[in-house]
């Protein structure tokens, strides 16, 4: 199937109110499969509705791959960020990191529009950092549909250039070290995939279709 040409819905919020690793020994098979016949990725032949989050810490490259994969599938996207609430996001400006209390109503908005995504168009995917597997829970639970995480890691160096050098963004890079304390890694119970950042992004998105495609396959690919 050719990748068909066409701008990508940019999903807003409303008025505020087994986990795998894959890492470099497959970039170079996966980035190949990636430019064979410009195939368009990322769970065409999976059941509907979906929705694929794409999760880690600030810097891991979140917003790029959700983009990538959005484009290829030719789904909605949703940038968490977007979805924090204006005290949210004064709170990590000023270098304070958010409370799990801070944090349900975010996920929660999240989550809603992720579904309703979903649901409409069959798939659609979110950044959304989920560093915790309760925030996960709540973001299933507030889409009513299936999610899948695709989890982004790199080392601390490389997440730290990586936020000091991009521009426009509200989170500082005295907050990484939280995040990193906070996250908890997908469990092999969890529709989960761990990717390793550095890697280019068409190697990704290679990846991670195959990940979708091959859960669809296996007997066990109910989770």
């Amino acid at each position: 199937m050719r990748r068909r040409k066409g701008s990508r819905p940019q999903v807003q919020p409303k008025a505020q109110a087994g986990t795998t690793q894959v890492g470099p020994a497959q970039a170079g098979s996966a980035q190949a499969g990636s430019a064979q016949a410009g195939a368009v990725p990322a769970g065409r032949a999976l059941e509907r509705p979906l929705g694929l989050v794409v999760m880690g810490v600030s810097g891991s490259g979140k917003t790029t791959l959700t983009q990538a994969l959005a484009a290829a599938c030719l789904c909605p996207v949703l940038e968490g960020d977007a979805f924090h609430s204006p005290a949210n996001v004064a709170k990590m400006q000023a270098g304070h990191p958010l409370t799990d209390a801070d944090r349900w109503p975010w996920l929660d908005r999240l989550g809603a529009a992720l579904g309703a995504a979903a649901q409409r168009d069959g798939m659609a995917v979110a950044a959304c950092s989920a560093l915790k597997r309760s925030y996960r829970e709540r973001l299933a639970a507030a889409s009513a549909a299936p999610l899948c995480f695709v989890l982004l890691e790199t080392d601390a160096g490389e997440l730290a250039r990586r936020m000091t050098t991009r521009s426009g963004h509200y989170m500082p890079t005295s907050l990484l070290g939280s995040q990193l304390a906070t996250l908890e890694p997908p469990g092999a119970d969890e529709c989960a995939v761990t990717l390793d950042a550095a890697q280019q992004i068409d190697a990704l998105v290679a990846q991670v279709d195959a990940w979708l495609c091959g859960r669809r396959t296996r007997p066990d690919a109910s989770r």
